[in-house]
């Protein structure tokens, strides 16, 4: 299966860890150059900034055009991949679980990673290899940095901004609810800037885990905005009614010796 990372390219030191880990990995994998704010015209900010819950930033925007740019190849190749953002750590099981995941069927989405926030997940458990189990993902909110996407999914996911607009990367695909997700269980993905959370050693590899991007405070709008975030709250706690009847909201197991970090 073939592996697309997310990188701006000046970002450096990630593409080089990223070109060590997957190579080390035995996986096939291609930097695809991510779009930066400088490359978002002012006409497409102004027309998708207050698609959101709250006033979307350049940053964000870029970075949700880039999913989007990858999406678009899945979709043109018409064969699952997997969705690298630069700083996402894997399992070194990484490659027979690519090679399980690439013969499913009725599948959208596959999250690898896992961000110390609790999941809606199906109780029922799929043994898919040796090492790894699916379970479906009904709820979910940490992050788009490590996921298998299927043309069927990249597909939803186009026609979920047709009729919802723009959003953060890993909101979008959230928000999408026609989506069929899963989640690998135990997790194959974490992102560096948390790897101390799970107590995975990340030393030497300091400087992929930390950004050039700036961080800039977050503008939460007008009353206008208020009102899209009461809305999403209240449909979100009413459908979170409906989730604990079919699901279970818990964290998802990791094994930290599974992350190789000597790279």
């Amino acid at each position: 299966m073939q592996a697309f990372v997310i990188n701006l390219k000046k970002e450096l030191n990630r593409r080089e860890f990223q070109k060590a880990q997957l190579t080390k990995l035995g996986l096939t994998y291609n930097i695809v150059e991510a779009i930066s704010t400088n490359d978002i015209e002012n006409q497409t900010y102004k027309k998708h900034h207050h698609d959101w819950v709250r006033p979307l930033r350049r940053p964000e925007l870029a970075c949700y055009f880039s999913h989007k740019e990858i999406w678009k190849k899945i979709i043109k190749s018409n064969k699952p991949a997997l969705v690298l953002e630069d700083d996402a750590l894997l399992s070194r099981h990484t490659k027979p679980l690519l090679d399980s995941l690439f013969i499913l069927t009725d599948v959208d989405l596959v999250n690898l990673e896992v961000r110390m926030r609790k999941k809606f997940l199906s109780r029922k458990k799929i043994k898919i290899n040796n090492h790894f189990e699916l379970l479906r993902l009904y709820q979910d909110r940490t992050g788009a940095a490590a996921y298998v996407l299927f043309p069927s999914g990249a597909k939803k996911l186009l026609e979920c901004e047709y009729k919802k607009g723009v959003a953060i990367a890993d909101a979008h695909i959230t928000g999408c609810s026609g989506m069929k997700s899963y989640q690998v269980e135990p997790a194959a993905a974490v992102q560096l800037d948390i790897c101390d959370l799970y107590k995975i050693d990340c030393k030497g590899l300091d400087q992929a885990a930390n950004s050039s991007i700036s961080i800039h405070k977050r503008d939460k709008g007008g009353i206008k905005f208020k009102l899209k975030r009461a809305v999403s709250q209240i449909r979100l706690g009413i459908r979170q009614v409906f989730l604990i009847l079919i699901s279970t909201r818990r964290y998802v197991k990791i094994n930290k010796n599974e992350f190789n970090t000597n790279l």
